[in-house]
């Protein structure tokens, strides 16, 4: 049975789609990806689909559906390498992938990727969160005296 291989780097999965992407081969990708985290433990996955050409609402589908999946395990989900013409075409298809982030590239998405700690937000937006919840906090006591 045809697989894509997902690689390990450190606490991220890789996964290079370099065939043109079938039902029952999403669906592998699925299954194969969700218990390679769990395997792993890994904190993000990232897929690369520069060398898809063309994307159906399926195939969307289930991008969608491994980033929702991969949230559960504790690992976010970056997808690199989208072509113009398959960003049109999820648009026109009306899917929004909820959930996936992207980056124009594996080295961006890589940082990306790094930049996240456990939560899945980005550090500086978690400083800027603790810093106004300190400042609540202040505040609050101020208010009491």
């Amino acid at each position: 049975m045809e697989s894509i291989p997902i690689l390990k780097m450190g606490n991220f999965l890789l996964v290079t789609i370099q065939v043109d992407m079938h039902d029952r081969l999403a669906m592998t990708l699925q299954e194969d990806l969700t218990n390679r985290i769990t395997q792993t433990h890994a904190h993000g996955v990232l897929i690369d689909i520069s060398g898809l050409e063309i994307v159906d609402s399926f195939i969307g589908r289930i991008l969608a559906n491994i980033a929702r999946m991969s949230r559960v395990l504790d690992a976010e989900t970056v997808v690199v390498g989208m072509q113009p013409a398959v960003a049109i075409t999820l648009v026109e298809l009306g899917m929004s992938l909820t959930g996936i982030r992207t980056a124009l590239n594996v080295e961006k998405g890589m940082a990306l990727l790094r930049s996240l700690p456990a939560g899945g937000t980005p550090s500086s937006l978690n400083e800027t969160t603790n810093q106004i919840t300190a400042t609540k906090w202040r505040a609050d006591d101020d208010a009491e005296d």
